[in-house]
């Protein structure tokens, strides 16, 4: 067996957003929500489900699948490979935006229901030294959940560094499918859980068509790409504000040799700086 990678954009979707193989994503999400027994997500319905010409020019930063289960649970799961300005807010909008779209006047407040996001990160986004994260509106003081129609969930996947001899729980399962599909050549002996071991059956290279292979690959550069722009925007900016720190830096020693009485042509062997600049001080 040799399994692709979960977070491409290709495999992503084709494992948690196909309404012909719902098992998978069932399981995950009974897995990630903390619903008691008897109200466990039994079925879902997918509301972006995965078609491969919709996905070939697809985007690399941000992968979601939508999905309403049988009690009108509204379902986000994103992943994100790198981290931009306003994560929080924009989630939070996102989020936001499913919970109020779901009725047309005010009045019908009665049917709103649960909105849940997941969010499986490739970067960390709190100081929560724990890989999973539950996020939810409670009274700061009794920890009391008087709201309860809004819930974050996080998978910081850089924090995620369990072997398979240390996995306890399903969350645990699927983190580790996750991260590590791509390195194994085996699906794990401990997987019982049926939907798990379908998303690992999905994953198998082997099941994909040449379409899908192909599909898989170009995503793969476009990710490549777009972390590489990233980076050098980073690096740009990085080197940017070093130049303009030691630009300041010239100023500021120039503003003082000058207070001192220093001749403009003793402080331009100083600081490097042309006379018209020291002249402007």
């Amino acid at each position: 067996m040799k399994f692709v990678d979960i977070t491409n954009d290709i495999a992503f979707r084709k494992i948690f957003g196909n309404e012909n193989k719902k098992k998978s994503l069932i399981s995950f999400l009974n897995a990630v929500i903390d619903f008691p027994k008897n109200e466990q997500v039994v079925d879902v319905e997918i509301t972006n489900p995965y078609q491969l010409g919709k996905l070939s020019g697809g985007k690399s930063t941000i992968v979601d699948v939508k999905a309403k289960d049988e009690k009108g649970n509204v379902f986000i799961v994103e992943m994100q490979i790198a981290e931009f300005d306003f994560f929080h807010k924009r989630i939070l909008y996102y989020t936001s935006q499913s919970y109020v779209s779901q009725i047309d006047k005010g009045v019908e407040y009665h049917k709103l229901k649960p909105v849940y996001f997941i969010g499986i990160l490739e970067f960390e986004i709190g100081q929560n030294p724990n890989y999973f994260s539950r996020h939810k509106v409670l009274d700061i003081e009794t920890k009391e959940q008087v709201i309860a129609d809004v819930e974050f969930n996080f998978i910081e996947l850089p924090k995620f560094n369990k072997t398979i001899e240390q996995l306890e729980s399903s969350i645990d399962q699927w983190t580790y499918f996750i991260k590590n599909a791509e390195n194994l050549s085996l699906i794990p002996e401990n997987v019982k859980d049926e939907g798990l071991k379908e998303a690992y059956t999905e994953a198998d290279k082997q099941n994909w068509t040449k379409q899908e292979l192909e599909d898989y690959e170009r995503a793969s550069i476009k990710e490549r790409d777009e972390i590489g722009r990233i980076e050098f925007a980073e690096k740009k900016g990085e080197i940017k504000g070093k130049i303009e720190g030691k630009i300041e830096g010239k100023i500021e020693i120039a503003k003082q040799a000058k207070s001192m009485g220093l001749s403009v042509l003793d402080i331009a062997k100083l600081t490097g700086l042309t006379s018209e600049e020291i002249e402007k001080l």
